[in-house]
């Protein structure tokens, strides 16, 4: 699937969250708790896989070549750990989620009848949801960036269950959604294609080796063994690139 073009991923997600809104609307709360779960257990375990996949790039020889052959690990760690300082700082987490509880609040209060309010709470929360998560932003810049849209067809598949979900609570909002897919993936994928034309292979390798080990946070908590917080990590994939250009002027 990874010789589509870029922007595939984005068609997919559309089409996905598309089809589980109309099934949730029909299915209503008929699904199974534990079916979901279930669901979400083994997406947990594919999003394994597919972190393995990109954290295999740390062995890059293109990387090794060009920062030595000890640098590589270093290289990860030292992005993780300057990364997620500087999102703790930033606080990144709670921003994205005090942003959703301030647009529920405003769309909520413009609400003039039960079935406005229920349509702009599905649309609000089904895009909070499938818009902030480190998956967006791993899989859009990587569909750009030429290294596939595989992790964008795995949201695609957790953002269809998802709403499932949704919609039998929340109706045709949730639906909705899809044109704030479209906007942030669309623009995250765009940022990805300018950043593939100008920057060398042993720094998207980089970057893919990190955003691989973020990948196992989300893993984390799709299999509800730890809720890290995913998002203050993401500045990593910023820092790695510039880790390598400076290891690269000590070898």
């Amino acid at each position: 699937m990874s010789g589509f073009g870029p922007g595939s991923g984005t068609v997919v997600n559309v089409v996905a969250v598309l089809v589980g809104s109309g099934i949730g609307v029909l299915l209503g709360n008929r699904l199974p708790q534990r079916t979901r779960d279930l669901v979400t257990d083994a997406l947990g375990l594919v999003t394994l896989l597919i972190a393995a996949d990109g954290a295999r790039a740390v062995f890059s020889p293109t990387l090794s070549d060009h920062v030595g052959s000890s640098a590589p690990m270093l290289i990860v760690l030292g992005s993780l750990l300057i990364g997620g300082v500087i999102g703790s700082l930033c606080k990144l987490e709670s921003r994205v989620e005090g942003l959703g509880g301030r647009l529920q609040r405003r769309l909520q209060g413009d609400s003039s009848s039960a079935e406005r309010h229920r349509f702009i709470e599905g649309f609000v929360t089904a895009s909070l949801i499938f818009c902030t998560g480190p998956l967006t932003i791993l899989g859009a810049l990587n569909d750009g960036l030429g290294n596939g849209a595989e992790q964008l067809y795995l949201k695609s598949a957790l953002d269809g269950f998802a709403a499932v979900a949704f919609a039998a609570a929340f109706g045709w909002g949730v639906a909705a959604s899809v044109l704030t897919v479209v906007v942030v993936q669309g623009s995250l994928t765009a940022v990805g294609l300018a950043i593939g034309d100008v920057l060398p292979e042993p720094h998207l390798a980089a970057i893919t080796a990190t955003g691989g080990l973020l990948l196992v946070g989300v893993a984390l908590r799709l299999l509800r063994i730890r809720e890290l917080a995913v998002a203050d990590l993401l500045p990593a994939l910023l820092v790695a690139p510039a880790l390598v250009s400076v290891a690269a002027l000590l070898v």
